[in-house]
């Protein structure tokens, strides 16, 4: 059967491909469990987990996409689980232990994916997911200061061990160059007035300090649906962990441990992000990537995947209504050739 069959795009509000018993299970583990795993019901049906599969997990957060695939690749299909966070590798060990041996956990970021797989025995497997961006339990936990709302230390490193914090980038770099991370990986159109308040009231060692200096700088010019201080954190968090980067590096290496027939998916949460998703998957399903006007092609690249859900599927209005912060996810996928 061609692995296209039954790839639909999901027409908003419809509970699809779900059989009423598993509708009803995917309810109440949403209903007991704090992380609700984003487009859970559109991951699972993308990456059709099947028994003896073998998938790969790159984003690990709270496990609770790992969870679905594990229970629908039973009774041996297998899973390999990244997350840069050793908090989160901790909390999806405890989830993940009724899978036992079926389940591998390295604590790596998704930037050394070939490498952990290799070293871990996943060669070659049926499917990779990348859920980008940080978890619900990283955004409400104040000590690792992803949170504007909640006070803590201003560090931001999904890898506490590595890198600079972002106390230190705000604190070190000069005002010229805080603006323009702000504005590249923020898209905020006040990113010069925010770094001159950030250099006028330095240092900062928390974030409820960064957040009301934000917020007195940017005042009532803000958009009233966002909080002041959200598009300089995300620029922040981004530049902090170099999520672009370790992004762009991580997707050819998803395609090449994909075997024929093995589906890539990657949920992103901004437009940064799915612009890099988008243009690689578009990249990857052509035959040719010269520039329009040469007329005969020069490249010689040749189509490595075929692109699903042309436009990205966004979550469902019911799925918005019970996780807001679900709202802004789009989920691109691929098929290798």
């Amino acid at each position: 059967m061609c692995i296209l069959q039954g790839y639909e795009p999901r027409q908003a509000g419809y509970p699809w491909l779900l059989t009423r018993k598993t509708a009803h299970k995917v309810e109440r583990e949403a209903a007991t469990t704090v992380h609700a795993p984003v487009l859970y019901q559109e991951v699972l049906h993308t990456l059709q987990p099947r028994p003896q599969g073998r998938y790969v997990d790159a984003t690990l957060g709270g496990g609770g996409h790992a969870a679905g695939i594990l229970e629908a690749s039973a009774p041996d299909g297998r899973l390999l689980g990244l997350d840069a966070d050793p908090r989160a590798i901790a909390r999806a060990r405890e989830r993940l232990l009724p899978f036992g041996d079926r389940v591998v956990l390295v604590q790596r970021n998704f930037r050394f994916l070939a490498e952990v797989a290799r070293d871990s025995g996943f060669g070659e497997v049926d499917g990779v997911l990348l859920d980008l961006g940080v978890s619900s339990f990283q955004l409400d936990d104040p000590a690792q200061g992803f949170s504007f709302l909640r006070d803590g230390p201003l560090d931001m490193r999904l890898d506490p061990s590595s890198g600079m914090s972002a106390a230190d980038v705000v604190n070190e770099l000069e005002t010229e160059e805080l603006a323009d991370i702000i504005y590249r990986y923020g898209e905020d159109r006040y990113a010069r007035r925010i770094a001159r308040a950030i250099g006028a009231h330095r240092p900062f060692t928390t974030t409820g300090q960064l957040a009301e200096v934000i917020s007195r700088a940017v005042g009532s010019n803000r958009e009233a649906r966002l909080h002041p201080a959200t598009r300089t954190f995300q620029a922040l968090r981004i530049y902090v962990n170099d999520e672009l980067g370790a992004l762009e590096e991580a997707l050819p290496q998803a395609t090449a441990l994909l075997r024929s027939g093995g589906v890539m998916a990657v949920i992103s949460f901004h437009s940064l992000e799915d612009r890099i998703v988008k243009q690689y998957l578009r990249r990857e399903s052509s035959d040719c990537i010269c520039p329009p006007h040469i007329p005969v092609c020069q490249c010689g690249h040749k189509a490595t995947l075929t692109e699903l859900y042309r436009r990205g599927l966004p979550p469902s209005p019911l799925e918005t209504a019970q996780n807001p912060r679900s709202r802004s996810a789009r989920l691109r996928a691929a098929v290798r050739l």
